[in-house]
């Protein structure tokens, strides 16, 4: 017994006729008698009784009509949610974001999948990248989009929609360096608390090469947190300076300092180089290119 035999059994059953059914099917009647006589005799039981140029069920074709109704249609529907979800618009999708990525997408991620992929189990795990890596490579997530300067380069994993944004001090506009009209010094900024998730060695080095072996993060940064969130809402509220990305830290403004920072972090999307993706990650990969893009113009504008 094959779905297709039930199929060519139900659609007969319901048309009544071998000529309609056959027309149908886009099947010669020859082709569809033998496929419902073969079902017939796997069954049992005879199906169809010929009545002048009609086609009736017999009593054992009505008691099989309606289980076979559901096979074909339970077989519909498995098809339909396998094309969801080769296309990303069923099943579920776990992404893991670092701080930077987080405080920058969280919110409208899950925004423009409550909108536009309801159906679409989305979850969110934060951590600091090598964490999320770890979940990566365990495969309890699907994708991390990360600060891909804190990560070793490692054939397991593929890095894709790799951009940078600015970084600076930031600090509340009503800061007293922010309202000094002019450049400041390192030194200035860090006659105040300064702020800052865990930095990068590249960023490390690039502080100590601008601003001296002071600058070196284990004793420039006072308050350490994984969360930038977290840090730029007590900038607002207190003359904390944070270091972070310029887009992930509205309310606050940059500090100019001299000699300029000129500093950036580099964000990518990560995934395991050996395994197929998830159907769902091309989502984030399309909207994630769209928001660079929207950015890019933002920035030069």
């Amino acid at each position: 017994m094959t779905l297709v035999q039930l199929r060519h059994f139900v659609a007969l059953a319901e048309l009544g006729s071998f000529v309609q059914a056959s027309k149908v099917l886009f099947l010669t009647q020859p082709a569809l008698s033998r496929s419902v006589r073969a079902l017939e005799d796997e069954l049992g039981g005879t199906l169809f009784d010929r009545v002048g140029r009609r086609t009736l069920l017999t009593p054992f074709g009505q008691a099989v009509l309606p289980r076979a109704r559901r096979l074909v249609g339970d077989a519909e529907s498995l098809k339909l949610a396998g094309k969801g979800l080769h296309a990303g618009l069923l099943g579920r999708l776990r992404l893991g974001l670092s701080s930077g990525p987080g405080a920058l997408f969280s919110t409208p991620l899950m925004a423009h999948m409550a909108q536009h992929h309801p159906r679409l189990q989305f979850q969110i795990s934060r951590g600091s990248p090598a964490i999320l890596l770890e979940e990566l490579r365990d495969q309890h997530l699907d994708g991390a989009l990360i600060d891909v300067r804190a990560m070793l380069p490692s054939a397991d994993l593929r890095v894709a929609h790799a951009f940078e944004l600015p970084a600076s001090f930031l600090a509340r506009p009503g800061h007293p360096l922010a309202r000094a009209g002019r450049a400041v010094s390192f030194a200035e900024v860090t006659s105040y608390p300064v702020a800052s998730t865990p930095l990068s060695d590249e960023v490390a080095r690039l502080l100590v090469s601008r601003y001296g072996p002071e600058a070196n993060p284990a004793d420039m940064v006072t308050l350490r947190s994984d969360e930038t969130l977290h840090l730029v809402a007590l900038a607002r509220e207190t003359d904390v300076i944070v270091l972070t990305v310029d887009a992930a830290a509205p309310g606050l403004v940059p500090l100019p300092v001299s000699p300029p920072l000129d500093a950036t972090a580099r964000f990518g999307l990560v995934t395991l180089n050996r395994r197929e993706p998830a159907p769902a990650l091309g989502i984030v990969a399309d909207w994630l290119a769209e928001w660079i893009r929207v950015h890019a113009t933002a920035a030069r504008a």
